[in-house]
């Protein structure tokens, strides 16, 4: 016996089973998580700039550390319990990338090193660097078109 539901009877039983969220605890965490993520980071860059690293070889240096670290956490399954807790506050845009693409790579791992590992490694890091690149250019043609120095 097949039961149907109406759209209202459906938002009633999803109502009735879905979990209430505390929003503003979420939110909380959310900005704490993400702030101590941001402070790590500027922590790294402070290390670097402290060694006597010029400033754009800092900002370097600190980009592959927290691609390196966002990465090694997913690894060993610690970003995920992070995440679980700290929910958008994870997707700081230099961890979150790292970890949206060593996770690709690691669910697709069992199909070998090549077509598994490598060709998802770069599903998701594929149109991020597309678009990048992309509005990159676009950006460079209009600022030459108003005459403009990026400089």
């Amino acid at each position: 016996m097949r039961m149907e539901l109406d759209k209202q009877q459906y938002q009633k039983l999803l109502e009735k089973k879905s979990p209430n969220s505390p929003l503003w605890l979420d939110c909380l965490k959310a900005f704490l998580i993400g702030g101590i993520i941001c402070t790590i980071g500027q922590a790294v860059s402070g290390f670097f700039k402290q060694r006597g690293l010029s400033v754009e070889d800092t900002a370097a240096a600190t980009a592959m550390t927290m691609v390196f670290l966002g990465g090694l956490l997913t690894c060993l399954h610690l970003y995920e319990k992070i995440a679980k807790h700290a929910g958008a506050g994870t997707i700081v845009p230099i961890t979150g990338f790292a970890n949206a693409i060593v996770s690709s790579a690691m669910e697709f791992k069992s199909e070998g090193l090549v077509l598994g590992l490598g060709a998802k490694l770069f599903a998701i890091a594929g149109p991020v660097l597309v678009y990048g690149i992309s509005a990159s250019a676009v950006y460079g043609v209009i600022l030459f078109l108003m005459g403009g120095n990026p400089l």
